[in-house]
């Protein structure tokens, strides 16, 4: 069975408001809070958050949000995101993103993200 961080990402995709929403609420307590680079406060709460993830799959059809590594230090974990879909020009895209995660039993309570996996060139 999936966790609550694949069962977070996996509602990214989900088109359906209801599915979506079903889907944050088997992830996320809630009082979640949740920042990114494109957040400009913290979200707080289900409701907030489900619109903003319902942003990603109405903006990039077809795209999805895979975990493909986590690690886990102090009760913090490290979760690193693949956002794939098809670019503009047709070609299959990837774009990185790298959470750190806080959870209340099983279920994520706070969620800050980072574009890139943090390598610097």
């Amino acid at each position: 069975m999936p966790d609550c961080i694949t069962n977070f990402f996996d509602a990214w995709q989900i088109e359906e408001a209801e599915t979506r929403r079903a889907k944050l609420n088997s992830s996320v307590v809630e009082t979640i809070q949740y920042d990114d680079p494109r957040t400009p406060e913290t979200i707080n709460g289900i409701a907030s958050l489900d619109s903003y993830v319902g942003l990603f799959s109405a903006n990039a059809p077809g795209w999805s949000a895979k975990v493909i590594r986590t690690d886990t230090v102090a009760g913090v974990i490290r979760v690193g995101v693949a956002f794939c879909g098809m670019g503009p020009d047709g070609s299959e895209q990837v774009q990185l993103g790298q959470y750190f995660v806080e959870k209340d039993g099983d279920l994520i309570s706070r969620m800050v993200g980072f574009v890139g996996m943090g390598d610097r060139d």
